[in-house]
């Protein structure tokens, strides 16, 4: 299901900024963005053609730091959409507490149908064509849908020469050879991770609870080998082309080099069921780690989990929501629970400004340490306020945000009441 990802972050902005009641200039300031760049971009294809795509660079707060977030090559790519998306991660880095803004960016063209050559063309033309809009205290792209590590090198280096100096803080998601991060690739899996063990010895679930993931891409994936290493139970998977089911618990190694050598997890040795009735398998922990509005009003009455993880961007629809509130499943929102990613790109960014390079365990570490504190946040303004979980995370990101605005904004005590 597709679903208008600007119109619901502006919708639990608003929410927010009433329970917080804030002023008008606040809820203007957060329902807009700081900076909108729409830019052509030309590149050269293989037969010698140059094809011209459109792109965009958002950022919709600087407010706590530099703007943060992906880039995403993509046919369905709208500037509605990149706003959406930039909106959202300035909550997440705020219910973080990192010391960066929320941004977004994305070409609309489809990768899939272009070689190595097309794609280093468009990426260091992309690059080109926001570099003044972003840098290592302005705006730092990272990877997103159809984006990695080598379009990050690329944007760096296209970047390095357009101001005559290196400067690999410019974006994050680079390739370790580059300036990047280990512990990069697992952070979202990491992150989820650390708020699933959390939260279930929260709501006392078993330590051999059963897990269904939906997703079996980078996030999907690396958590669920991760859960299965705690010793919970994998009993669900899925892909794109199907779902499987093992009420004993698959076994996620053999999964994963099955979907290496066949190209999905339905040639795996176990029960087949469809992508709609593997989010109601019977367990008690359901991550969707797949799709935006995954989780509609249909799925939420079939889902029998007690704790959902959202490792997705915007799994859960406003109706689903509403259903899994009443039947009292908790569910951590993707703000909170995809979180690990950007979190390890603001250590990434922090070690390339520093000249450092830490560890996989410091980064393991910290990131832990971040999460877990993250959590507890989000949940003593849920329990203080007596707001579901994904209520409580806006609020705590949008009053951290307001909070900041109103010490950068320089105004009086009167203004700052309208």
């Amino acid at each position: 299901m597709t679903i208008d990802l600007h119109r619901l972050a502006l919708d639990a902005i608003d929410a927010a900024a009433d329970e917080l009641d804030l002023g008008t200039w606040l809820r203007a300031m957060l329902h807009q963005p700081e900076r909108s760049l729409a830019v052509q971009v030309p590149f050269i294809g293989d037969d010698g053609s140059i094809r011209v795509v459109p792109g965009y660079r958002i950022a919709h707060s600087t407010a706590r730091g530099p703007a943060k977030g992906g880039t995403r090559f993509h046919p369905d790519v709208t500037p509605e959409e990149v706003a959406g998306l930039a909106t959202l991660m300035s909550v997440k880095t705020a219910v973080m507490d990192l010391p960066l803004g929320g941004g977004k960016g994305g070409v609309t063209v489809d990768p899939k149908a272009m070689s190595e050559l097309e794609l280093e063309s468009l990426t260091r033309s992309y690059a080109r064509a926001i570099a003044t809009n972003i840098g290592p205290d302005t705006d730092v792209p990272a990877p997103d849908v159809n984006t990695s590590e080598r379009h990050m090198d690329w944007m760096a280096d296209e970047y390095a020469r357009v101001v005559g100096a290196p400067a690999p803080a410019v974006v994050t998601g680079k390739s370790l050879a580059a300036g990047g991060s280990l512990g990069r690739d697992t952070a979202t899996a990491a992150g989820c991770r650390a708020v699933i063990a959390a939260s279930a010895r929260r709501l006392g679930l078993r330590s051999d609870a059963r897990v269904v993931i939906q997703g079996f891409g980078n996030a999907g994936a690396h958590l669920a080998q991760l859960l299965a290493a705690d010793g919970l139970r994998i009993v669900g998977l899925s892909d794109s082309r199907g779902a499987i089911h093992d009420p004993a618990g698959l076994d996620v190694a053999a999964v994963a080099a099955t979907k290496a050598a066949h190209g999905s997890v339905i040639h795996h040795d176990a029960e087949h069921v469809s992508t709609t009735d593997l989010l109601a398998l019977d367990c008690e922990i359901l991550v969707p780690a797949a799709l935006e509005g995954a989780i509609d009003a249909a799925e939420a009455d079939a889902v029998r989990a007690r704790l959902i993880a959202e490792a997705a961007n915007g799994p859960c629809t406003p109706a689903a929501d509403a259903i899994l509130a009443e039947r009292g499943v908790t569910t951590i929102p993707d703000v909170l629970a995809s979180a690990g990613g950007v979190t390890v790109s603001c250590f990434e960014w922090e070690q390339n400004r520093r000249g450092e390079r830490w560890t996989a365990d410091a980064v393991a570490s910290r990131l832990e340490v971040r999460m877990a504190r993250a959590l507890d946040d989000v949940w003593q303004v849920a329990e203080a306020r007596r707001l579901p979980l994904r209520t409580a995370a806006t609020v705590l990101g949008v009053d951290r945000i307001a909070t900041a605005l109103e010490a950068r904004a320089g105004l009086g005590a009167d203004e700052l009441a309208s």
